[in-house]
């Protein structure tokens, strides 16, 4: 089949662009094994990750199949109702795209979106097809994320599931009033729907891999979310005890925060110059870092009379400011849970000190050997050797020490105690 590359290189423009807005587009967790002589492989190493600094994942073909949408969601640049230039890829022209890039290691993998044209079942058949197509004829191993659409028979979703190593559906925002406000044709029952249905799956299919050697893969990858930030006025604890409920009760395995920009000016949405701080979307994912490595409960990490998460200290260290009663934490011997809520402190950097101080006491320059912030955490640890007193520091001037402390270059450990007093 010929295509036409200039027209196909607009469409590729419009898309691409349209689909910048859907952070949701991780290539991580993929296994699928080039086993059949086929084109590609997402096993291990087999998909490259490459990041922005606000940690959007850019290894991947990211388009939409259209950004025609029968919606008017107030928050979407695709909306029914904005004057755009709109456009349409073919399954052919998704597929050719997707093989020649991969070809020229432009990607690792294809993210595939779309706006909702004619009906969900219309839409999602057609990303299907596209998937199958790549798996069946073009024998592609690579990495394929698909979006579910909202309303789709339960039978597409399953067959999607069977061809992609990821699906995803937005929640978009955070409660089902915002969402009404901002969306009114949509409902959180009918997003979260398909959710259930992804999560029972992948359920199924670990039952059954264990009494049938081979079972065909189900979404190896797990399935994932997307919230706006900042359209609605959810705050932070909102935002993060929601994807709290996700991970618990969906098996989720990413949620994604997507500051809201301010591209259409309509009287529901925040003004056209209150864009969302790129700090506060960082923030909320270093609070669902915590939740889903360290430990953290969500009304640990806020609660009703802190509701905002602070922008000048990430969530660990605003945690233990305000419960300096459990520290300092003894190295050598606290337990692990413990241990894994000392600012500075990481999991690799834990798992180091449980492994090394059953040989030997531990003391500070085993910590720096460690990769440990010794900047941030010498605030709030101790050893027989070494103490900094910090429970001797007054409230009001120990964030501050802490900050002046986090800017300097650490030199000795008894300078740097000396310099406290």
């Amino acid at each position: 089949m010929s295509f036409n590359f200039e027209r196909v290189n607009e469409k590729l423009e419009i898309l691409a662009d349209a689909a910048k807005y859907d952070v949701s587009c991780s290539s991580s967790g993929g296994k699928r094994k080039n086993n059949n002589g086929g084109l590609g492989n997402s096993h291990g190493t087999g998909i490259c990750h490459s990041y922005t600094e606000d940690g959007r994942c850019i290894s991947l073909l990211k388009i939409l199949l259209t950004n025609h949408c029968i919606f008017d969601c107030a928050y979407c640049v695709s909306r029914k109702s904005n004057d755009i230039k709109r456009a349409a890829f073919t399954v052919d022209e998704v597929v050719d795209l997707t093989i020649n890039f991969y070809r020229r290691n432009y990607i690792e993998g294809l993210f595939l979106s779309s706006g909702i044209f004619k009906d969900a079942d219309t839409t999602m058949e057609r990303l299907v097809r596209v998937a199958k197509k790549l798996r069946h004829e073009h024998k592609f191993n690579g990495y394929i994320h698909l979006k579910s659409i909202p309303g789709a028979s339960d039978e597409l979703i399953k067959e999607a599931g069977l061809y992609a190593d990821r699906l995803s559906i937005n929640l978009e925002i955070p409660t089902e009033s915002g969402l009404k406000l901002l969306a009114p044709e949509k409902s959180h029952k009918e997003l979260i729907k398909p959710m259930g249905l992804i999560k029972n799956e992948l359920q199924l299919y670990k039952e059954e891999k264990k009494i049938f050697k081979k079972v065909p893969k189900f979404a190896p990858a797990g399935q994932s979310t997307q919230m706006i930030v900042g359209a609605t006025n959810e705050n932070d604890l909102k935002i993060i005890k929601v994807a709290d409920h996700f991970y618990k009760n969906f098996g989720m395995r990413r949620v994604y925060y997507s500051g809201y920009v301010p591209v259409l000016e309509d009287p529901r949405l925040p003004s056209i110059m209150s864009q969302v701080p790129v700090q506060r979307e960082n923030r909320l994912y270093q609070a669902d870092w915590l939740m889903r490595f360290y430990g953290f409960e969500a009304d640990e990490i806020l609660s009703k009379d802190n509701p905002f998460l602070d922008l000048e200290v990430d969530p660990k260290l605003a945690w233990a400011l305000r419960n300096r009663d459990k520290f300092p934490v003894n190295i050598n011997s606290a337990p692990k849970e413990m241990l894994m809520r000392i600012p500075g402190v990481g999991l690799k950097s834990v798992f180091k000190i449980l492994k090394a101080r059953t040989f030997q006491k531990l003391n500070i320059d085993h910590l720096l050997k460690m990769g440990v912030a010794i900047n941030r955490a010498k605030y709030f640890i101790e050893f027989d050797s070494f103490n900094v007193n910090a429970k001797f520091i007054d409230d009001k001037n120990f964030r501050q020490i802490i900050l002046s402390g986090m800017k300097s270059k650490w030199s000795s450990p008894f300078s740097q105690q000396l310099s406290l007093f």
